[in-house]
């Protein structure tokens, strides 16, 4: 037993360093377009952060979804939160498989720089909107008579690009459109897209309709603040997919995200290894991936492909 677990931990090991090799490769050529996404992450809580100083409680807008839907309250208010948290960090965990499975659909680099575009691209929308229009909060802390409705004066230009913790659960005036569904739907297209279990799919589907209603209940955001997030993100998705190249099939078959220059040089020496020694290439690093009429087959059969390769 012990014998199995410290070669299976072998194993694992060249795995994981092997697929760092290669996605540092990647983030070689990328590190600038993926350092420009965090930075707008940043830029994007400053903005929030600049329009709690402007925000100004008052009676809260008549809205379809707060009759309709029952008030989660003050007490419950986690509830949303909480299931924000386990999809968005379910999502980071799922992103970085391919450093230790054997089924490797995508570039953990090229993935991220998609995502990040994305979000940018909508976050940028994001800030125009609730800048454009100032409403009042419907959230409790938002409301007039509590200490976090408005943020006093800033003292000095830095706290203008200063963010806090508080300021992240507490902020107040950035509406129009829900930040939340934004990472979420995002998230949920990009599996649809390259996640390979149809049960997750829909399941990820539901979890973002969940996740609507859940926003609403606790009165974070009015409901047309979730509806624009719902047309606004996917019309960003299809025409940033429309522009960007598809990322690169990792078997070498029909290119599914963008090719970067070092992998172009690095195929061909690897081909060419082949044919001086033969398919001798660890397990770990094949690439497994099956497509019909141009999509990927629902839980592919690549174990199937790697037992009769082994055994060959």
């Amino acid at each position: 037993m012990t014998l199995y677990v410290a070669r299976e931990a072998v194993k694992l090991w060249r795995r994981i360093a092997m697929e760092t090799c290669v996605e540092l490769q990647i983030f070689l050529e990328n590190w600038k377009l993926l350092l420009l996404g965090l930075i707008f992450q940043y830029i994007h809580g400053v903005a929030a952060r600049g329009i709690h100083y402007l925000h100004r409680p008052g009676r809260v807008l008549n809205d379809l979804g707060f009759k309709i839907l029952p008030e989660l309250g003050p007490d419950r208010a986690y509830v949303s939160e909480t299931f924000f948290s386990i999809l968005f960090f379910s999502f980071i965990l799922w992103t970085f498989h391919p450093f230790i499975y054997h089924s490797k659909r995508f570039y953990t680099v090229l993935l991220w720089r998609r995502i990040l575009a994305i979000l940018a691209t909508c976050q940028a929308f994001r800030i125009v909107t609730f800048y454009s229009t100032h409403l009042p909060g419907p959230n409790y802390h938002c409301r007039e008579g509590s200490e976090y409705a408005t943020l006093p004066p800033p003292e000095s230009i830095l706290d203008l690009f200063f963010i806090n913790v508080r300021g992240v659960f507490y902020g107040c005036g950035d509406l129009i459109f829900s930040s939340h569904m934004i990472f979420t739907l995002v998230f949920v297209r990009t599996y649809f897209k390259y996640g390979s279990k149809r049960f997750i799919k829909m399941l990820a589907w539901l979890m973002a309709v969940i996740q609507s209603i859940l926003i609403i209940s606790s009165r974070k955001h009015y409901s047309v603040d979730v509806v624009v997030a719902w047309y606004t993100v996917n019309l960003v998705v299809f025409f940033i997919e429309t522009k960007l190249p598809e990322m690169p099939d990792r078997n070498g078959s029909q290119p599914l995200l963008p090719l970067v220059a070092k992998e172009k040089d690095i195929r061909p020496k690897e081909e060419s290894q082949k044919l001086l020694h033969g398919n001798s290439n660890d397990s770990s690093d094949r690439r497994y991936r099956n497509q019909v009429n141009g999509k990927h087959v629902e839980n592919g059969s690549h174990s199937h492909s790697e037992t009769t390769k082994n055994g060959a």
